[in-house]
């Protein structure tokens, strides 16, 4: 099967996540895509979406699915996202689609967290993507300076020659070299740098559930 497909199967192993009458989490990536492709089946079952990110309500919108601030929703029952890295214990590397803020924001509201993910993607160790690190501007320069101390390579983001700039008016730096042993440790200390808005590892919202795809089908992961 081809990534595609695998991203497919996935997406639509996550609709038995999905609670009937409620609002679903939904995060943001070519993987995520696939699930709101799959959700809009039944869209008529549940009251709407809290999404993580301005590419996925566009995309949710567009099929007809209503779409909640995620101040008007107490807690949701699961956040159905995908991942860069996804480690044995459910810890992950996300924010490759530069939407890792809004994804914490939404995954620290909802009761379960269910990643859908090829199987190229289940690692021993996180630190083989390049880790996103979201920052304020005035920051970028001195935080590529404390990775470098770390001995990581890290580099500011670009689109067209010019700074990504995220759904919240930030940059996002790529830290490439690491290997993140101790994924909790790692996430508290630099979401403590100043500066920092978000740090790409989810350890304290890690996943619950991993739907991974492989090519004898979908394998279930629960952490």
């Amino acid at each position: 099967m081809t990534q595609d497909e695998l991203k497919a199967l996935v997406g639509q192993a996550a609709l038995n996540y999905v609670v009937p009458g409620e609002i679903v989490g939904v995060g943001t990536g070519s993987t995520v895509n696939k699930f709101i492709e799959a959700l809009a089946t039944m869209k008529d079952q549940i009251k709407g979406a809290v999404s993580s990110s301005e590419a996925s309500t566009l995309r949710l919108k567009a099929l007809g699915i209503p779409v909640f601030d995620s101040n008007e929703v107490e807690r949701l029952s699961v956040y159905i996202d995908g991942a860069d890295e996804i480690d044995h214990q459910g810890h992950m590397v996300k924010g490759g689609g530069a939407a890792l803020t809004r994804e914490k924001i939404v995954a620290a509201q909802s009761a379960q967290f269910v990643c859908i993910a090829d199987e190229s993607k289940l690692v021993q160790v996180l630190g083989a993507f390049p880790l996103p690190v979201e920052v304020i501007p005035m920051a970028t320069t001195r935080i590529v300076r404390q990775f470098q101390a770390m001995g990581a390579n890290a580099v500011v983001r670009q689109v067209n020659g010019q700074p990504l700039v995220t759904d919240n008016g930030q940059h996002i730096v790529d830290v490439n070299g690491l290997k993140i042993a101790d994924p909790l440790a790692f996430e508290s200390e630099v979401n403590n740098w100043p500066g920092v808005v978000t740090v790409g590892v989810f350890a304290h919202q890690k996943a619950s559930v991993c739907l991974l795809g492989t090519a004898s089908g979908v394998r279930t992961l629960t952490f």
